[in-house]
């Protein structure tokens, strides 16, 4: 098993992710006599999930996706069955009782950071967040609207804790932009973390998004990973005009839940005790005005 796999899951995840990581090896087996699959690679991992490259009985390419199941993966395999392929990993068969996926396998040698051009790169990004989020999330989804009426709930006792008066009074301004739109969460599908890591090419489509963490809510809560990732200060409001106009969105509104994407990063900090992230607040502070 990656050791670093090991180690992101015991850090999040304490006993339940040292657990899980134990058992993957005969998970992973399990899954490959049930599905009737052949390893075709070496394995890969992310943060949360061990990915193995397999062929399948037919001999068509694909991945084995196997990740501990929890509030943001349960979601996973839903929305991408939603998504039917448009725009997004298409999904070739499911368990539901451990969250294991199988997937068609994309070019997981190129993602859209090798693109070297970054205005492109950022309307292939608003290109995907158009398609995903047209669609309605289906029930039972996690919605925007509980975690923003959380973060307005957690913020009040976590802003004393910000050393910085000028980071305090800018954490501040997000939550308060939260406040303005916390009524109208929306109910549009969003992936949540489609930054261009997530973003692989295929043979099918130029480019597809993987790896959804989704919820129901306003696209404008999708915009933030766009900015943070291949991090420029001075094109933030650029790549955020560009993507408010590719997906049609009023930009006050946007700009908001934007803001509200950058409160919860804060709040994530801030209650694990590790300094406020300087992107973040580059973030906030040029989409502030």
């Amino acid at each position: 098993m990656p050791e670093a796999l090991a180690a992101s899951q015991a850090k999040c995840n304490g006993e339940a992710g040292r657990s899980f990581v134990a058992g993957l090896p005969r998970l992973a087996a399990a899954f490959l006599d049930r599905w009737e699959l052949r390893l075709d690679g070496a394995a890969m991992h992310g943060w949360c999930a061990l990915v193995l490259p397999v062929l399948r009985a037919d001999g068509t390419p694909a991945v084995l996706k196997l990740q501990l199941l929890d509030e943001e993966s349960e979601g996973e395999p839903v929305a991408l069955r939603v998504w039917a392929g448009d725009g997004a990993v298409r999904l070739l068969d499911h368990d539901v009782a451990t969250g294991t996926m199988l997937l068609e396998r994309l070019d997981h040698g190129r993602t859209l950071s090798d693109l070297a051009d970054i205005d492109e790169a950022v309307r292939v990004i608003a290109g995907l967040l158009a398609d995903l989020t047209s669609l309605q999330a289906p029930p039972g989804m996690r919605r925007l609207g509980d975690i923003a009426r959380a973060m307005l709930e957690q913020a009040p006792r976590e802003l004393p804790r910000i050393p910085d008066p000028d980071d305090r009074r800018l954490v501040a301004d997000c939550a308060a932009a939260v406040r303005e739109v916390v009524d109208e969460p929306g109910d549009r599908l969003l992936h949540w973390d489609l930054h261009y890591e997530n973003v692989l090419a295929s043979d099918r489509a130029p480019w597809l998004a993987i790896d959804p963490k989704p919820l129901a809510g306003d696209p404008g809560f999708d915009l933030c990973p766009a900015l943070d990732n291949r991090f420029d200060a001075d094109n933030i409001v650029r790549r955020f005009d560009a993507m408010t106009e590719v997906l049609a969105l009023d930009r006050a509104r946007a700009r908001a839940w934007t803001l509200g994407r950058v409160l919860q990063n804060c709040l994530w900090e801030l209650a694990d005790g590790r300094p406020l992230e300087a992107t973040q607040l580059e973030i906030a502070r040029r989409l502030r005005t």
